[in-house]
Parts: C-alpha cells; sequence; structure tokens
C-alpha cells in the first residue's frame, strides 16, 4: 500500500467528515476509476409538491456524486467487472432454475450448453491432446507449456490468412443471427411443424457470451432452451427434449452460413467452424458424468463475461481510434472548413501502433483491420474503430427477451438500495418513506473521473484483504 497523502487526510479529519467519506466510498465497492458529478437531485410529491428528499453534491463528503464506472473488462476495472460477472451469474442461474422474477417451471423445460467454434484460416502451434488426455507434440515438433507465448500464433505468418481472420470476427454476430434462424426451422421441421405453426407451439430462448480464443477469433458459448410458447412460465410440448434440441442446434450450425465481402477477386463467406460441442444440463443437484450442472454452466459463461481480446492475445483494451474521427480519419465540419482532424491529422490514429508493447499475431490483426477499415465497401463494419477487438464489434453478452431477468433490472435494484443507502446518510437511518407517486427533479453535470490522492488511500484502507470477499449470493 502506498503512504497516505498526511495534509489531505488531516483536512478531512479537521473537517469532521473523514467518517461519511468513507461510507460514499464504500458505496463504490472497490471501484477505483469512478465518474464525478456535480449537481442535484430533489424528489417531490406529486399530491401535496412537498419536497420530500433533496440531494445536492455540494452536501456529499466528497463535495461530487461518485457513480461506479461500470466497465465490465477486468483489466480496466477489477471491482466493476467482478460485479458485472456476479450479476451475469445470476442472470443465467435465473433461466436455468427460475428467480429474479423468472419461473421456477423453466428448471424442468429441456435445455443444453453449446460452444460454436470458429473455422481455421491457417495452422497455428497448439497443444493437442489424445483421447487418453496425454499431451502431444504440436505440428511445430515442440511440446508447448499450456502458457507458452506460441500458442494460437500461425506457423506461417506470412501465409496465415489475416483477412479472413478479421472478416470472421466482424461477421460474427450476423452468422449466430442467421443460426437462430435456421434453429427454429429445424426445431419445427422435426415437430413436423410448418414454420408459422411452430409459434403456437414452443418458443427458443438463450443466453450466450463471446470468448476470445488464443488465436484472436470468437467463439460463441450460449446456453439454449425450449419453452412453450409464452416463453419461461409455458411447458413446451411433449415433443420437446434435450435429444431433438441438439439435433436441430448440429443441423442449424451446419447450414448456416452468410456470404461476405469481394475482395481482390476473392468471395468471401462465412460459417461456423466443424468443432462443435453440444451437452445437456442437468439439475443443481447433478453430479458426475459428462453433462454439466446448473451452477457449472452459469459459473462458466459469468467468466468470460468480462475478458476481451486483450485477455487471450494480449492486444489492447482501448480503441486505438482518434475519437474525432471514430475509425474514419475525417469528421464532418461545417462548410467552408476543413474535414481533416486536428487529432491525428486525418489518419485516424490517437496511438502509434508501432509504439505498442503488443504480441505479433495481435499487431498483424489489427493492421489488417486497419487496411481493411479504409475500404469504402467495408465502411459498416467499422474496422478501425474496432481494431483493437480484431474486428469484433458485437455484444460480448446477449440473450433473448424471455430468457431471463436483465443485466438493467439487476443494476436498477441495486442503484435504489444505493440511493437509499445514500439519503440514509444524509438523513440519518430514520430517513422518510413513502409509498406515493413523487416526481423525481434531477440535474447533473459531468465533473471529471477517478479519485484524489487521499480518496484513493481510503478507498484502498476498506478493501477487503485477497481471499476474505466471500462467494457471490446465490439468490
Amino acid at each position: 500500500m502506498t503512504l497516505p497523502p498526511v495534509a489531505e487526510l488531516a483536512t478531512l479529519a479537521r473537517l469532521g467528515t473523514l467518517p461519511a467519506l468513507s461510507r460514499q466510498l464504500q458505496g463504490l465497492g472497490g471501484c477505483v476509476h469512478p465518474i464525478r458529478l456535480d449537481g442535484h437531485s430533489t424528489e417531490v410529491s406529486s399530491a401535496s409538491g412537498e419536497i420530500l428528499r433533496r440531494l445536492a453534491s455540494i452536501d456529499l463528503p466528497a463535495g461530487q456524486l461518485l457513480v461506479r464506472c461500470n466497465n465490465r473488462r477486468a483489466t480496466r476495472c477489477t471491482a466493476c467487472a467482478e460485479t458485472y460477472r456476479r450479476d451475469t451469474y445470476h442472470l443465467i442461474t435465473a433461466g436455468l432454475r427460475g428467480g429474479k422474477g423468472t419461473p421456477d417451471e423453466v428448471a424442468t423445460h429441456p435445455r443444453v450448453f453449446a460452444t460454436f467454434t470458429a473455422p481455421s484460416f491457417g495452422p497455428v502451434h497448439n497443444r493437442p491432446t489424445g483421447a487418453s488426455g496425454q499431451v502431444r507434440p504440436c505440428r511445430c515438433g515442440k511440446f508447448h507449456d499450456q502458457d507458452a507465448p506460441e500458442l494460437g500464433t500461425p506457423l506461417a505468418p506470412d501465409s496465415y490468412d489475416y483477412r479472413g481472420a478479421v472478416l470472421w470476427n466482424a461477421h460474427s454476430g450476423a452468422l449466430w443471427r442467421r443460426f437462430s434462424i435456421h434453429l427454429r426451422r429445424e426445431i419445427a421441421t422435426r415437430a413436423g411443424l410448418t414454420q408459422r405453426a411452430f409459434r403456437q407451439h414452443a418458443r427458443v430462448s438463450f443466453a450466450k457470451v463471446a470468448e476470445y480464443q488464443r488465436r484472436g477469433l470468437v467463439h460463441f458459448h450460449a446456453v439454449i432452451r425450449l419453452d412453450g410458447p409464452g416463453g419461461g412460465s409455458d411447458q413446451p410440448p411433449r415433443w420437446a427434449s434435450a435429444q431433438l434440441l441438439s439435433d436441430a442446434i448440429r443441423a442449424a450450425a451446419h447450414r448456416a452460413d452468410i456470404p461476405g465481402p469481394l475482395i481482390d477477386g476473392r468471395e468471401y463467406r462465412f460459417a461456423f467452424g466443424t468443432q462443435l460441442d453440444i451437452r445437456p444440463i442437468r439439475t443443481a443437484e447433478f453430479a458426475g458424468g459428462s453433462e454439466l450442472s446448473e451452477r457449472a454452466v452459469a459459473a462458466y459463461i459469468a467468466k468470460y463475461a468480462t475478458k476481451g481480446a486483450e485477455t487471450a492475445t494480449g492486444t489492447l483494451d482501448s480503441s486505438l481510434c482518434c475519437k474525432p474521427c471514430a475509425g474514419r480519419g475525417r469528421t464532418p465540419a461545417p462548410a467552408g472548413l476543413s474535414t481533416r482532424c486536428n487529432t491525428c491529422q486525418g489518419t485516424g490514429l490517437a496511438r502509434s501502433l508501432a509504439g505498442l508493447d503488443i504480441p505479433e499475431h495481435a499487431r498483424r490483426m489489427i493492421r489488417t483491420c486497419w487496411a481493411l477499415g479504409s475500404r469504402t465497401d467495408l465502411a459498416d463494419l467499422r474496422l478501425r474503430a474496432w481494431a483493437h477487438m480484431l474486428g469484433f464489434r458485437g455484444h460480448f453478452s446477449t440473450k433473448t427477451r424471455r430468457y431471463s431477468t436483465t443485466l438493467g433490472s439487476l443494476r436498477d435494484a441495486r442503484a435504489a438500495w444505493r440511493r437509499a443507502q445514500v439519503l440514509g446518510d444524509l438523513h440519518g437511518t430514520d430517513a422518510p418513506t413513502t409509498e406515493e407517486t413523487t416526481l423525481v427533479l434531477s440535474h447533473w453535470a459531468f465533473a471529471g473521473t477517478g479519485l484524489t490522492r487521499g480518496e484513493a488511500w481510503l478507498a484502498e484502507t476498506l478493501q477487503p484483504a485477497p481471499g476474505t470477499e466471500g462467494e457471490p449470493t446465490r439468490g
């Protein structure tokens, strides 16, 4: 721990605000890059016009309202990423066994855990294992350690299809949407129904996350559930089973493909890789065998919700683009004025790629994104803006509407609890509560990010020792 900023802490102690400031910092849950806001919020009774509560930034111990950064990336904010991971765990769990507004009946519906991989764009260093689990040598003839830096990198970089790899990442979201369409068709066919009639008998619900492989390509982990026509609250038809669902997923994944661009005489087309893993999900009490339990699936998916390309490939966790350019090299300007950006002088680069400390494989993928991003026929892919993500611009976690609760609902419930805590600190534990309709008048303005040296030191002292945080509440 760094030495405390004595002067700042002494001033806070003299003013008597240290205890209240500690409580305000505790409300951040360990976030060290909070957003600072100036302003006020007033709750007014709609019936009487009486002011029920008033919160002003000047009344807060830090002099401003501190709001979590809510960054999901573990490399940017460990505390907020952990909150995101736990929220994802609860979201996935609710869709498997109910809770958080999802009916308990979903636990009896057919559901599987499926992993969809990317195709090959050239041989890479790997760590193959035999049927007995024994590690075999790589194609290069060496036995690689589990954390060897060359894993996932091309055996022959000059012949590796970097264009195809980048374009696969950019089109993977659209490929998933095509798969979901084919999946409903395949289930309907196996049930002897038309596509229109299928909607009256069953519904497909899913939640998925994208994970980067070491070679820099995304693949998807998904929980896929077969419900009745009303979603989780309706029992699926008698013909619905985990086996039927698994067979339909295999057929749909095989059929799903989408056209890509035509570049230098080559017409690209994208489909999933040949490796497709589908396993039924058992109840939380299931133990043993090759199938997965509900808890294991939820924990596995939540683990990848906070990781991006930077974790798997060593690339960047923020954009290279100059924000005014947004990867296009220019920004609109009024008539008669230059459209060249003053920050990057038309290159679009906010940071020099040559000076970045990243692996060569990630560097070549980023360069490929940048080169393809200059093409007007690929402008909709925004490859320059998402070069740090190696071309993938989709959401890392997505779900159908009726799978379970939403991350927004979980955040709203937590925010309401935190507001109650702040009001309790300002007005005492007996702060007035009311069930009547209220009108909230708020005005907040951005004032900066981060903590002062004194606040940062104090926040660090408030964090529990490693290994004592405890497990997330199972709710």
